[in-house]
């Protein structure tokens, strides 16, 4: 069992910087498909970013194209969301989600319990 635990999150001005980690209590999860997601209040769920195990496929949703950039470092079994010139319209919680069956795109079926990313304009 894979249990995902996310950090990073906070406060931050519009056009700051932000970096959330993603790690996994259990099983390593350095074999899986991972990915970010966010949540706004009174909105569904929405891809942010997804990345293959390896690292060499990355995809990005439209609104944060250019700005956020997923990486991972599978010797540390983490999975990072890079979010440059933030905008108010980012806050949301953050989810990380992973996996394991290796099939692009992927359908995952593990989740962390989020972390709240807050940008004031």
């Amino acid at each position: 069992q894979v249990q995902l635990v996310e950090s990073g999150g906070g406060l931050v001005q519009a056009g700051g910087s932000l970096r959330l980690s993603c790690t996994s209590s259990g099983r390593t999860f350095s074999s899986y498909y991972a990915g970010w997601f966010r949540q706004a209040p009174g909105k569904e769920r929405e891809l942010v970013a997804r990345i293959s195990w390896t690292g060499a496929r990355t995809y990005y949703a439209d609104p944060v194209k250019g700005r956020f950039t997923i990486s991972r470092d599978n010797a540390k079994n983490l999975v990072y969301l890079q979010m440059n010139s933030l905008k108010p319209e980012d806050t949301a919680v953050y989810y990380c989600a992973a996996d394991p069956k290796q099939v692009w795109p992927p359908q995952f079926e593990f989740w962390g319990q989020g972390t709240q990313v807050t940008v004031s304009s």
